[in-house]
């Protein structure tokens, strides 16, 4: 293997049920700790039955790392990739007692998540922390590669990806489509202490002038808090109510911003739910793909690779706020819950 300053790669996601009989376990895992109500959880289980009690994530993961696999190789980039999740199989603490086995000390992390908060970063970093503590593994380097949100490549591929679903409503009435781009809600306590929002709109707003939109917005989906606490506002299906009850737009167009590919959240919350109501309202909705496996993406991985490994000075970032920090804060993205009583996630 060439000489770099890290010697193995970590895909690091969340995880999800692969059949029926994971999907309990699978919310327990996530809930482990929480005072989450056992009907709030089954309520949620309820989301996964629906498809069969798989969620796409998985194979996703398996998708982006075989894209990844080959533009590595074809940019001569010897790093070995490991996969581990946060809360199922293939689990991050068994990840890690591989890559202690197979000999690597430094290695690089890229979380599939995009913008900065805790559950999408800092919570991700804890993980790793406590799985050194508890298999012993400190001495190994662990590093997260940089936020990505206003990176050229991610910003070009998600432009496509509106360009593609505008292409998919009628001609007529074109003129008057509005695109709403989603994120997962967070309560506002957590989006106090991190850049999650003016990095969503940050990068809703260089997506929409890279396509030549004028007619945007930033709403969120996925809420799963307790209703006494506040979460960050619009919600999607109340947006896409306004829109029809003032008729704002006569078209829509979802684009899921905050999400890297289009799991649970993304096939529930969006095409079945919001694509439900905008049916019921009689307005034409098209939903944007996700970034997943597109070529454009999995090149921007890789650049962010060759950045930390050295092999580049340049770090790509576009708009008002430059390159992220390679290494975080120590108070970045800090998070207490105000409340004993923890949100639900699903993905």
């Amino acid at each position: 293997m060439p000489s770099y300053n890290f010697d193995a790669l970590l895909i690091l996601s969340f995880g999800g049920p692969e059949k029926p009989d994971d999907v309990i376990p699978f919310l327990e895992n996530v809930l482990r700790g929480r005072n989450v109500p056992r009907e709030r959880m089954l309520e949620v289980a309820e989301h996964y039955y629906h498809f069969g009690g798989k969620s796409p994530i998985n194979d996703q993961n398996r998708e982006l790392i075989d894209a990844l696999t080959g533009e590595l190789a074809e940019h001569k980039i010897d790093l070995p990739i490991y996969w581990g999740n946060r809360n199922w199989h293939p689990l991050l603490t068994d990840t890690m007692q591989q890559i202690d086995q197979d000999g690597h000390k430094r290695v690089l992390v890229f979380v599939t998540s995009i913008f900065s908060s805790y559950s999408g970063c800092r919570q991700y970093r804890e993980d790793i922390q406590k799985a050194q503590a508890q298999l012993g593994l400190e001495s190994i380097e662990f590093a997260k590669i940089r936020t990505f949100y206003n990176h050229p490549a991610f910003i070009e591929t998600m432009a496509e990806r509106v360009r593609d679903a505008l292409a998919e409503l009628p001609a007529e009435g074109a003129d008057q489509r509005k695109v709403l781009f989603t994120a997962h809600s967070i309560p506002n306590a957590m989006a106090e202490n991190c850049a999650y929002e003016k990095q969503l709109k940050e990068s809703s707003r260089l997506i929409s002038e890279a396509v030549g939109v004028e007619n945007y917005a930033l709403v969120y989906q996925s809420r799963s808090g307790p209703p006494q606490q506040p979460w960050l506002e619009p919600d999607v299906c109340d947006a896409i109510q306004e829109i029809a009850d003032t008729k704002a737009a006569k078209q829509i167009v979802l684009v899921p911003v905050g999400f890297v590919s289009d799991h649970m959240e993304v096939i529930y919350d969006l095409d079945d739910e919001a694509a439900k109501l905008a049916a019921e309202l009689g307005l034409p909705m098209a939903r944007a793909k996700t970034a997943g496996v597109h070529p454009k993406f999995i090149s921007m991985i890789r650049q962010l690779i060759e950045e930390r490994l050295g092999l580049t000075d340049e770090k790509l970032a576009i708009g008002n706020f430059g390159p992220s920090h390679d290494v975080c804060p120590v108070d970045c993205c800090r998070y207490e819950p105000r409340r004993p009583t923890q949100a639900a996630p699903k993905e």
